[in-house]
């Protein structure tokens, strides 16, 4: 196993690979991980200098049932299968999950008459247990939920999920278990051959016996170097706002929109890290790094949050920021294999991706056996364990136990969050450590706090300056 950032890449029969996988998010982390099963030799590549530091680290953080989903297509079986796939790995591998349930709340007569119908298709979808609400018994669930609400359907089940820890779990179990991740990686040729690909990148090149391509926003892009062109991705912009700790009493469950002719709308809904979040928008542009936030996007996050909870607005602000999300025109996924380039494409892989990413990857294993993959006998996987970033699960810096083996656990750096020299120092150490301050706060959520920053930033750096290698980077 191997981590590079910089320098060449291998030469000679070490830059010769079974699979590699470009794109090194939640969706092209548990690919690779999934192919670690097997004794191959695999690389998972990203132009970014992080794991998940694309889309997969701005979504809305929810472990979807599916039971929205248009029944029939390849998203609602993988979404069903992935949540429980994913539901049983976070419990292994130490992911923090909240299972606090949803209500959709209707606002107006069309809307309460939108429920009986959505109730019928989750039970299409195999989810049997929806049950809708009289004002009532949503005002019992939801005290601060705002006046002239009509009703609300109750799906058990939908869940909030650390995001950030679930793609390095999986990545972190790849890499212990063989697989070399080369970061600062970005493909820029493909020359396709036999039995090797070649893929020419800025640090050397890579040759391929089958590829996969899990690049997201740029699937569209991978695909025409490639040579195939069967869909355009869109990216379209969600900003969310982030509220203080001080909100998280105001909601008890996610609060989802009644979908319309003019999309999902916005949705309230806790994190694992104890804040309340306000989103997403949707924002169809041209730009792909189009990751700012904009004045009239975050005034009207404001205007329809304050009518589902009004208090909300009394509550501070402690961050915003915008995703992208790869939208092709197609409601489905947008995974195909290409035998006769031995090359499986997985695009049009939408916010429910974070979901369905372990079943996705079961999928994909499917798809190159069809390509010609032979995988060899399954084999287990190095275990992983990773550290805890829920706010509802025990933390390091209580726990006697561990800081009177380690104080360094004891002494907290980031007071807004909590978080202790130790878990700074060991996310530094890890087998995949953080390429910068940003994947830093990914690892420990030092700098997410109210503050962000702004008290403990400079402490923060100089540690990150001090840094030493993780295990098998360089």
């Amino acid at each position: 196993m191997s981590v590079t950032r910089t320098g060449p890449l291998p030469a000679g029969e070490a830059a010769e690979y079974d699979v590699v996988v470009v794109g090194a998010g939640v969706v092209g982390s548990a690919i690779a991980r999934a192919l670690a099963r097997h004794p191959l030799r695999i690389a998972l590549v990203e132009a970014a200098d992080d794991v998940g530091d694309g889309t997969s680290k701005a979504n809305t953080a929810i472990l979807h049932t599916g039971f929205d989903a248009a029944p029939g297509t390849l998203e609602a079986r993988l979404v069903r299968e992935g949540h429980r796939l994913l539901t049983a790995y976070a419990r292994e591998a130490g992911i923090p999950v909240e299972p606090l349930g949803a209500l959709l709340v209707a606002w107006n007569e069309e809307q309460r008459a939108t429920l009986p119908r959505l109730a019928e298709k989750a039970e299409r979808n195999g989810h049997r247990t929806t049950r809708l609400l009289t004002p009532t018994e949503l005002a019992a669930r939801e005290p601060h939920v705002g006046p002239g609400a009509l009703g609300a359907l109750e799906v058990p089940g939908e869940s909030v999920i650390c995001p950030w820890t679930t793609t390095l779990a999986y990545a972190t179990q790849a890499v212990r278990s063989g697989v070399d991740l080369h970061l600062d990686c970005r493909v820029e040729k493909v020359r396709p051959g036999d039995p090797y690909h070649r893929l020419v990148t800025r640090r050397g090149v890579l040759r391929a016996r089958h590829l996969v391509n899990a690049c997201g926003l740029h699937a569209d892009a991978f695909d025409a170097l490639v040579g195939r062109e069967d869909f355009t991705v869109t990216p379209r912009r969600g900003q969310l706002l982030v509220f203080d700790k001080f909100a998280r009493d105001l909601v008890r469950h996610i609060l989802l929109p009644v979908p319309g002719p003019l999309g999902k709308g916005v949705l309230i809904s806790p994190t694992v890290y104890g804040n309340v979040m306000l989103g997403p928008t949707a924002e169809d542009l041209d730009d792909k790094t189009a990751t700012g936030t904009t004045e009239e996007g975050l005034a009207g996050l404001r205007e329809q949050g304050g009518r589902i909870l009004p208090a909300l607005l009394d509550e501070e602000v402690t961050a915003v920021y915008a995703g992208l999300r790869a939208a092709t025109g197609q409601e489905d996924y947008r995974i195909a294999a290409h035998p006769e380039l031995r090359y499986v494409t997985v695009g049009g892989i939408r916010s429910t991706g974070l979901t369905a990413s372990l079943a996705i990857a079961e999928h994909v294993l499917g798809l190159l056996a069809d390509c010609g993959l032979d995988p060899g006998p399954a084999r287990p996987l190095a275990p992983v364990r990773m550290p805890n970033l829920g706010e509802s699960f025990p933390r390091p810096y209580r726990d006697a136990g561990l800081i009177a083996r380690d104080p360094e656990f004891g002494s907290i750096v980031c007071h807004c969050e909590r978080v202790t020299r130790g878990e700074i120092r060991a996310a530094l150490a890890s087998t995949i450590p953080p390429g910068g301050l940003d994947g830093l706060r990914r690892r420990t959520r030092a700098r997410g706090g109210r503050c962000q920053g702004n008290h403990c930033g400079a402490e923060v750096r100089a540690l990150f300056e001090e840094r030493p290698y993780g295990e098998g980077a360089r």
